[in-house]
């Protein structure tokens, strides 16, 4: 178990952050994901971990992104403080010593990123399991919850909209 969650930990993290756009939260739902995999799957075989850890951390991303919007609503109806200390404590954290962050990525991995991170969730979610992880058609239906005609679908549009964002960029 040790060994899977060390080979998955960075690409989860990775995965993550591009969901959330947020590097905090995207550590604590890998912990949580790798947590609960550990606590409930632990003596299922080692084959089937990789599409539970996906599917709990699909899940994960999913709830984060539920009680994101529904903390947004929250501060439109009523304002609120915490925006102001969220502005001050993002202008304090800029310099960041986040690796991931001071990354000099070329103007090429930037303008993927920025693809990526323009991709509807499942969308975005089903192009890096199959793309970044390799997962199959079958194992990330799996991980998903969904059938493997919509994994299909989710990446062949994923796959267009990338090509279509990027094709002003390669000839």
């Amino acid at each position: 178990m040790d060994a899977f969650l060390a080979e998955v930990e960075l690409r989860a993290l990775r995965m993550t952050e591009f969901a959330t756009r947020n590097r905090d939260d995207a550590l604590d739902i890998v912990q949580d994901a790798m947590f609960a995999l550990v606590r409930r799957y632990a003596n299922k075989s080692a084959e089937s971990w990789r599409p539970l850890f996906y599917r709990i951390l699909q899940n994960g991303i999913r709830d984060w992104h539920r009680r994101k919007t529904l903390r947004n609503t929250y501060q439109q109806w009523f304002g609120s403080k915490e925006q102001e200390r969220e502005a001050v404590e993002a202008v304090a954290d800029a310099p960041s010593s986040d690796p991931f962050n001071q990354l000099d990525l070329s103007d090429a991995g930037k303008r993927l990123v920025e693809a990526l991170q323009k991709l509807p969730l499942r969308q975005q979610q089903v192009f890096m399991l199959r793309a970044w992880e390799g997962l199959d058609v079958r194992v990330t239906a799996r991980a998903m919850g969904c059938s493997a005609g919509s994994v299909k679908t989710h990446y062949y549009r994923a796959s267009r909209k990338l090509q279509a964002q990027l094709e002003d960029y390669w000839p």
